[in-house]
């Protein structure tokens, strides 16, 4: 089982109502969350750890988990509010406007729910709840009671307006670049994180550190795998693009089913992994991302939708 650690938030999604003008729509997302519904719909056991909701927006976050086949074992519920995020689609990556206090996700405890079972060979995690406290705190414990126990995958995702300290973001995102087995982060991050840093000498920096696999996605230009043997090129299709929302947690998701389908999903074996290998979990998590662009919203696709 993958289980992705993390917040669950309603995507508020710019649009037009019938008489053209602006407004938006709701729909299910978050980081870890959409991470959880693309393995889950591709057909690998999936579990999502992280505080939902008892309002109505939360019976949406569950309902989806539930439909595309992701254990809620992991998950608390209470009456606290689900977070809201309004997306804006100006720019050439997503921004957003967070409405977090005393929400389900931030307070989420999860030594107050059920323990990591043996059957999860991997925990991912991802975006602002590595920001806000305490539920940033509670993650990095989760993460360093099962490092070297079973796969650490890290994504930063930053989200510049929930972030209160920079410095003290890029310390803590440091530690956990080094302590993970995957770190998978966008051309745009890695420039907030090391402004004017070249990706060679960042990527063989947290290699160096303690990481097994660095991945940097660059949209359209491709992604690049940097291991301690070299470095794996992985182009993206052309596609019609309807929008890039969840466009790098997809290709996340992705990556990650693909490496269990394989069997590949162990500390071993991913430290290990030979370029072949790795390359197809690269352009299969490409097909998927492709996939996700080109319909509205973060819509992952599901095993029968992607070839091969």
């Amino acid at each position: 089982m993958i289980v992705s650690c993390g917040e669950a938030l309603i995507d508020f999604l710019p649009t037009k109502d019938g008489e053209g003008r602006d407004s938006y729509r709701p729909a299910v997302g978050g980081s870890p969350y959409n991470v959880a519904l693309t393995t889950g719909r591709l057909g690998i056991a999936t579990g999502f750890l992280g505080g939902i909701s008892t309002d109505f927006f939360g019976e949406m976050l569950a309902a989806e988990l539930e439909r595309s086949k992701v254990s809620l074992r992991y998950a608390g519920r209470s009456a606290r509010p689900t977070t809201l995020a309004f997306v804006s689609l100006a720019h050439e990556e997503p921004q957003y406007a967070f409405f977090d206090e005393n929400s389900a996700g931030r307070l989420h405890d999860p030594a107050a729910h059920a323990p990591i079972a043996d059957d999860v060979e991997a925990l991912h995690f991802s975006s602002f709840s590595l920001a806000t406290e305490p539920f940033a705190s509670r993650l990095a414990t989760v993460m360093d009671q099962n490092r070297g126990k079973r796969v650490i995958s890290y994504d930063p995702n930053v989200r510049p307006t929930l972030i209160p300290d920079r410095e003290e973001f890029r310390r803590r995102a440091e530690l956990f670049a080094h302590g993970a087995d995957i770190v998978k982060i966008s051309g745009a991050d890695l420039d907030w994180l090391h402004p004017g840093g070249a990706v060679e000498t960042i990527a063989a920096g947290w290699l160096a550190g303690g990481a097994g696999i660095v991945v940097v996605t660059r949209g359209g230009a491709g992604v690049t795998a940097y291991t301690r043997t070299g470095s794996i090129f992985s182009p993206v299709q052309p596609i019609t693009i309807a929008d890039t929302v969840g466009a790098g947690d997809s290709f996340a998701g992705g990556l990650l089913a693909r490496l269990s389908e394989k069997g590949l999903l162990s500390i071993g074996a991913v430290r290990s992994v030979d370029h072949a290998a790795l390359k197809d979990a690269l352009d299969f998590a490409n097909r998927v991302a492709a996939v996700t662009c080109s319909r509205p919203g973060a819509d992952p696709p599901w095993r029968n939708e992607i070839a091969g």
